[in-house]
């Protein structure tokens, strides 16, 4: 699999945003900047838990 950016990345060249790469067990996620630096892996059943909650929001403020 290769790694894939939003396609809601804006502006010149998009690379302001993550990246990320997976499989059926684990999501790799890095910074689309710096693609040679640390790279994050989390099982894949907790990257889907965390993005349908910020999908269903709404988030307390700071």
């Amino acid at each position: 699999m290769s790694w894939r950016k939003s396609t809601y990345s804006g502006g010149g060249d998009g690379d302001a945003c993550v990246e990320i790469e997976g499989s059926e067990t684990h999501i790799s996620i890095r910074d689309s900047k710096a693609p040679a630096r640390a790279t994050l892996t989390v099982p894949a059943r907790s990257f889907a838990a965390f993005t349908e909650a910020l999908k269903r929001g709404p988030w307390p403020e700071a």
